[in-house]
């Protein structure tokens, strides 16, 4: 199995390829903690407020920053990932989980606020994005959002990132 994770540091700056490295472990752990044994393909944008704002508005009418952004390819079902039938890249035919965006100023805000590194806030943020890739929802207070939420914290338990 090989996970092709393609990431545009668009981040000014604020994010280094050790960054990355973070995001692609998470995802890694993520995809692999969710049954995903098969060639896959993320696409992940390291942006900044103005930017996730832009598309948050353009593509969800929110006209706010927010942390994470994610964009599923294909619709799975919560823990019970099936790649028959996905939406495949054509040249490789790696299954395509679709487009992440994140904002690296929610990122450090947010690893100030709950005290802890920016590595772990950024781990966690790609796991919770890669969770709604995989079909994943928390719109509601109830049993989906506590489940996600346990899914969260068991995979950043697993998550090699630099505290």
């Amino acid at each position: 199995m090989r996970i092709r994770i393609e990431t545009e540091n668009r981040s000014g700056g604020l994010f280094t390829r050790r960054h990355v490295r973070v995001l692609e472990k998470a995802a890694r752990t993520t995809f692999l903690a969710q049954g995903v044994f098969e060639d896959c393909l993320l696409n992940v944008v390291l942006t900044d407020d103005g930017e996730i704002r832009r598309i948050n508005r353009d593509f969800r009418n929110t006209d706010k920053a927010t942390d994470v952004l994610s964009f599923p390819m294909n619709e799975f079902v919560p823990g019970a990932y099936c790649g028959k039938g996905a939406e495949r890249d054509m040249e490789t035919g790696a299954v395509n989980m679709g487009d992440m965006v994140i904002s690296c100023e929610h990122v450090i805000s947010q690893a100030a606020e709950y005290g802890h590194s920016v590595y772990r806030e950024l781990a966690y943020l790609t796991i919770h994005s890669c969770l709604h890739l995989l079909g994943y929802d928390h719109m509601d207070e109830g049993k989906e959002k506590r489940r996600m939420r346990a899914r969260e914290e068991y995979i950043i338990g697993k998550t090699p990132y630099e505290r």
